[in-house]
């Protein structure tokens, strides 16, 4: 059984990608999911990003997005 969800939790960052093309787990599953955070954490933390083409693996664009997403949201590595 999971707990709830609260304090610093809630506030979380989360950036779910997935590909419009996925043949494993179809677009709708993470859109399910991504509808299922929403009711648990803050939803103005959570960005969704789909990518047209692709399929059960990643691309250029999505790397880009997870760099962006990482330097925006942890500290710089000295």
């Amino acid at each position: 059984e999971q707990g709830p969800i609260s304090g610093v939790n809630k506030d979380i960052a989360v950036l779910q990608c997935h590909g419009d093309c996925d043949p494993l787990v179809p677009l709708m599953f993470g859109s399910l999911t991504v509808e299922k955070l929403k009711s648990m954490i803050n939803p103005a933390n959570i960005t969704f990003r789909t990518y047209s083409g692709m399929m059960h693996s990643s691309c250029i664009e999505e790397m880009m997005d997870v760099k962006q997403f990482i330097d925006k949201h942890l500290p710089p590595v000295d």
